[in-house]
């Protein structure tokens, strides 16, 4: 096992963990889960059959990942992040065939409390704020807040926030990495400050 689980996680046979991965209390990884390298799975964490983690993911206390949910990598779910996999769920009423995918691509953040409605795709480096309710896609490096989720900014790939100038040009304060804004598309220059 290249891998540490706290003695209290229940990590079910047939799951594939990545080396140097560590899940803490009370966490529990279903069968058909796939998690990567180099992640850190923290205390009361679900993750269910078919879900997909990539490497270097940080999934903070208290979230479940369900069926349908992928999760690429350099990812972090904030604290009590929820997703949800059916659109109109019944207790009466299975409806396991109609859970809809839900993809957040790499480098993107979840803050703490957030909740994102299933069907939707998180884009690269975005950034979805503490307590917001995503229910449409969001676009790679956005910054989106707020009920429902709004689109309030832009984000570099480290997290700050972009302020793009009259030629749609902004720059990475840590970094000094120059991007651009075209068509409502934000890309990276091959440019640095």
């Amino acid at each position: 096992m290249d891998y540490y689980a706290h003695p209290t996680a229940v990590i079910d046979e047939g799951c594939q963990i990545g080396a140097n991965t560590r899940i803490w209390h009370f966490s529990h990884i279903m069968p058909g889960a796939v998690i990567g390298e180099n992640c850190n799975i923290g205390q009361n964490v679900f993750v269910a059959n078919g879900v997909i983690v990539g490497d270097r993911v940080k999934i903070q206390n208290n979230v479940s990942l369900y069926d349908g949910v992928v999760i690429e990598d350099d990812v972090f779910l904030g604290p009590s992040m929820v997703f949800t996999n059916v659109i109109n769920p019944r207790s009466f009423i299975e409806r396991k065939t109609e859970y809809l995918p839900t993809r957040i691509c790499k480098g993107a953040t979840i803050g703490a409390n957030a909740t994102i409605i299933c069907g939707h795709e998180i884009g690269a480096y975005a950034f979805v704020g503490a307590g917001a309710v995503v229910t449409h896609d969001i676009a790679p490096y956005a910054l989106a807040t707020g009920i429902p989720a709004r689109q309030t900014g832009w984000v570099s790939k480290n997290g700050h926030k972009l302020d793009f100038d009259p030629d749609n040009i902004a720059i990475c304060p840590e970094t000094g990495q120059v991007y651009k804004l075209e068509n409502g598309i934000v890309y990276q220059t091959k440019e640095k400050i």
